[in-house]
């Protein structure tokens, strides 16, 4: 079916949003160009119902133009966290906003989720543009970013990423969207169970930054490559916050099977295929929004992100798969999401 596009809602200086439907004949996902957010997946359960799948607000104001919890966001121009905020290129040092902890985490105070951007419609694809000004967010390098969203009539969501810069700098892009398959306001996992194809992940130190260490999975709660009960998982998880951690997949440009998430009760599953080397898994322990759409109400570990980027603090982790990106280079990321029901 092809993309349809409204009126959406206008920005703090005036700007017309748009929000396009991605259809197919089981499938919608809705998506407005700001900040690239999908604002909604509806996907079937077993008896054919579908159901919003992904959380997110009724409303731009005091909604998507703050959104603290990155909901549905692009997530640019360095996703995850980097150490003390500042790394070094080149000889050069450059001091990021801290915006978690000691930290810098998702771009800074306004990174890729809180820009407008320039949106077509070419084919069965959407396509996103914009382009970060060297030193937005005190980054270096003037970068032209282009992401497609399509979903195709397989249930399949791609998000195709392309960036190029004028000046070396590093990137690191991925998509913040929070799923639950029993619904948006459903409130918590139960139901859900998890596998990642992952033998080892990164560990963190206590401000969630890498220790620089790629440990096993085997033995410890990190082990999910067999299918596991998520929430049981999560209550035993070291730390206390259930899972935040980058999982390693390796090989970046190797299109690979990252994770499979099931809720049984509804027969809904997602599956994960990305050609980044890591995947951010996160329970969403920090989750507080108590207007979200619908009148619902998110609260911790209501909910799971599966975001794929590279390592946390790679500028500043030299054994980590690079994030620099250099003048007549590319950046590419397929990742694609496939909505299913299982056969329960």
């Amino acid at each position: 079916m092809p993309i349809s596009k409204e009126f959406y809602a206008k920005t703090g200086d005036g700007k017309d949003i748009s929000i396009f439907s991605l259809k197919n004949d089981k499938v919608e996902v809705r998506i407005i160009d700001y900040g690239g957010i999908i604002t909604n997946i509806f996907a079937p359960d077993k008896d054919g119902i579908p159901e919003d799948i992904v959380l997110g607000f009724d409303a731009f104001k005091d909604g998507y133009d703050k959104n603290p919890p990155y909901l549905g966001a692009l997530i640019g121009r360095y996703a995850n966290r980097i150490a003390k905020g500042h790394f070094t290129l080149d000889g050069v040092t450059y001091n990021l906003t801290v915006n978690n902890g000691p930290n810098a985490l998702h771009g800074g105070t306004r990174g890729f989720d809180k820009r407008l951007w320039t949106s077509s419609i070419q084919g069965n694809r959407l396509v996103l543009q914009y382009t970060s000004l060297d030193g937005e967010e005190h980054y270096p390098g003037e970068v032209k970013v282009t992401v497609t969203y399509q979903l195709t009539d397989q249930n399949e969501l791609i998000i195709n990423y392309n960036a190029t810069t004028k000046k070396k700098t590093v990137i690191n892009l991925t998509n913040h969207a929070y799923f639950n398959l029993a619904g948006h306001a459903a409130g918590s996992l139960d139901g859900h169970t998890v596998r990642l194809a992952a033998e080892t992940y990164t560990p963190v130190d206590n401000t969630s930054i890498p220790t620089g260490v790629i440990e096993s999975v085997t033995g410890t709660m990190f082990d999910l490559t067999s299918e596991t009960n998520l929430v049981d998982r999560i209550r035993n998880v070291p730390g206390g916050i259930g899972f935040d951690h980058n999982f390693v997949f390796e090989k970046p440009g190797w299109d690979k099977h990252a994770a499979m998430l099931r809720h049984s009760p509804s027969g809904r599953q997602i599956d994960m295929y990305t050609t980044e080397p890591g995947v951010q898994f996160y329970t969403a322990f920090y989750l507080n929004e108590t207007k979200a759409k619908g009148g619902a109400t998110y609260g911790k570990w209501g909910a799971f992100c599966l975001e794929a980027q590279h390592y946390p603090d790679s500028p500043n982790q030299p054994s980590f798969p690079t994030t620099v990106l250099s003048p007549g280079e590319t950046y590419r990321q397929t990742t694609k999401y496939v909505f299913s029901v299982a056969n329960t």
